[in-house]
C-alpha cells in the first residue's frame, strides 16, 4: 500500500481562531476540550517523487504519527568548530554559491523508516511507511537539528542519515517536540562540519535568505534556493486532517520550498542558519516558513552538556481566551485574548503562588501572551529554576505573581477535568 500525504493549507490564525475549543497542556498540548509495504529508504530511495504541494514539508514523514511534510539572546551554543569560510556579501563572488561552497556540508539528507497499521481491503493490515527530510549538523560531535515531523514525532523505527560525502549514518533521537516542530538526532561519525548559527532576532523584512534541503527528496539532495525575508512572526495553522497545531512567531520566505526541505537551514547572507525550515502554504507560491533558530540554541547547548533537555512548567491546563469566547458569546473576561487557566495541577508553581481556574494569563515578564501555544514557546526561553512574573486578570482585575519555573518530573499530573462552560 503507498501511503501517500497531505496537509491542509494553514489558516492565518491573525483575527481568527478555531471552530471548537480546545485546551492545551503547556507540557503536553493534548486536546482536553470539544471540540504495501514501501521501500527502505537510503540509496534506494533516490526516485523520482511526483510533485505534491503540502503544508509541512517532509516528504513522507510528519506531524501528528507519519503525515508528509516549530530563544532569545545571543549565540550561546559556544562552538568550537564551525565552516572556516567567512562570507563578505560584499565580494564579487555570488552570494548563493559562497553559501553553498560553506553550509552543503553541514546538510544531511534524513530518510526515515516508520511501522504503521492501516485499513486495507482484507481488513486491518500493517506496513512501513518511508520518508524523507533534511537536517543541519550543528556540532562536530554528531548533533543534527531538525523538526520534529521529520522523525515522525518519535516514532521512526530506523532513521538512516545521509552526509555530504553520501555515507550513510544510523541515526537516534534524542529529542523531540511536537508543539514547536523540532528534534534533535545524534550520529556517530567523524570529520563532521558544523554549521553556524546566526540571531535570528536581528533578521529584518527584505533581508537576503537562501534555503537549502532535500526537495521531493535525495533525487535533488541539497538544491540551494534563494529569496528574502518576506515577513517575520508569522503564525499558521497546519493539519493532517484529525488534529492541528498552531506555531507562532515564525519567519516567512518566498525562497522555495518544498517537500523534502523540513529541517533544511534558512540562511542568511553570511551563510549563518536563522530558522529551521518547517512549513509552507499549500494553496499559494513564495509563502514557506521557517522556526526562529533562536528557539532552538538552548535546546541544542542543554542537550550536548547534559544530554537531556526537560521543559520549563508552570502547572496549568489551558487554551485560547478567543476559543472560550466563540462557546461563552456572553461572557466578558475583560479581555479577547490571552490564555484562560482550565485547570491547576496539585503541588505546581502555579498552585503555589495562588493562580486559578478561570484566570487569565495576559503577560510573562512584561510581553503579551495572546495565545496558549504562544505562551509554550515562550517557556523555552527559561529552564527549570528560572523565576518569572505573570500577569493575569482575575474577575477583571489585573494581578501579578512570581512564580518559580519546575520541570514536568517535579510536579504531580491532575487528571483532566471538563472545560469550564
Amino acid at each position: 500500500m503507498k501511503h501517500d500525504d497531505f496537509r491542509d493549507g494553514f489558516i492565518n490564525s491573525s483575527g481568527e481562531e478555531y471552530t471548537t475549543t480546545r485546551y492545551y497542556d503547556p507540557e503536553n498540548i493534548s486536546n482536553i476540550g470539544t471540540s504495501k509495504k514501501v521501500k527502505k529508504p537510503g540509496k534506494t530511495a533516490n526516485k523520482f517523487l511526483s510533485v505534491i504541494l503540502i503544508i509541512l514539508l517532509s516528504a513522507g514523514a510528519g506531524f501528528g504519527g507519519g503525515l508528509a511534510a516549530m530563544y532569545y539572546g545571543q549565540t550561546i551554543l559556544g562552538l568550537n568548530t564551525v565552516s572556516e569560510i567567512k562570507i563578505n556579501p560584499n565580494d564579487d563572488i555570488n552570494t548563493a554559491e559562497a553559501i553553498a561552497l560553506k553550509v552543503i556540508p553541514s546538510v544531511v539528507g534524513i530518510s526515515t523508516s516508520t511501522e504503521i497499521t492501516y485499513q486495507g481491503f482484507f481488513g486491518q493490515q500493517r506496513g512501513i511507511q518511508s520518508g524523507v527530510g533534511t537536517g543541519i549538523i550543528v556540532d562536530e560531535k554528531g548533533y543534527i537539528l531538525t523538526n520534529s515531523h521529520v522523525v515522525n514525532d518519535g516514532k521512526a523505527k530506523e532513521i538512516i542519515v545521509q552526509l555530504s560525502d553520501g555515507k550513510e549514518v544510523e541515526g537516534t533521537v534524542l529529542w523531540y517536540d511536537k508543539s514547536i516542530d523540532l528534534a534533535i538526532v545524534k550520529i556517530e561519525a567523524v570529520g563532521l562540519t558544523p554549521a553556524e548559527l546566526g540571531n535570528s532576532d536581528e533578521v529584518r523584512i527584505g533581508s537576503y535568505a537562501a534555503a537549502i534541503g532535500n526537495p521531493l527528496g535525495m533525487a535533488f539532495d541539497r538544491s540551494v534556493t534563494q529569496g528574502v525575508i518576506s515577513g517575520l512572526n508569522r503564525t499558521i495553522t497546519v493539519s493532517d486532517g484529525q488534529s492541528q497545531l498552531t506555531m507562532e512567531g515564525l519567519i516567512q520566505t518566498d525562497a522555495s520550498i518544498n517537500s523534502g526541505n523540513s529541517g533544511g537551514p534558512l540562511l542568511n547572507s553570511a551563510g549563518q542558519v536563522i530558522g529551521i525550515n518547517s512549513a509552507k502554504a499549500q494553496s499559494g507560491e513564495g509563502l514557506g516558513f521557517a522556526i526562529p533558530i533562536n528557539t532552538a540554541k538552548p535546546i541544542v547547548d542543554e542537550i550536548k552538556t547534559k544530554g537531556e533537555f526537560k521543559r520549563s512548567y508552570i502547572g496549568i491546563r489551558g487554551g485560547n481566551v478567543a476559543d472560550f469566547l466563540q462557546i461563552n458569546p456572553g461572557i466578558n473576561l475583560g479581555t479577547k485574548t490571552g490564555v484562560y487557566v482550565a485547570q491547576i495541577y496539585s503541588d505546581s508553581p502555579a498552585a503555589k503562588v495562588g493562580l486559578k481556574e478561570g484566570d487569565i494569563i495576559i503577560e510573562v515578564e512584561g510581553e503579551e501572551v495572546r495565545t496558549m501555544s504562544q505562551l509554550i514557546s515562550t517557556l523555552f526561553r527559561y529552564r527549570p529554576g528560572d523565576t518569572i512574573d505573570l500577569t493575569v486578570l482575575r474577575m477583571g482585575r489585573k494581578m501579578n505573581f512570581t512564580v518559580t519555573l519546575t520541570s514536568m518530573d517535579d510536579t504531580i499530573e491532575l487528571p483532566r477535568t471538563q472545560i469550564p462552560q
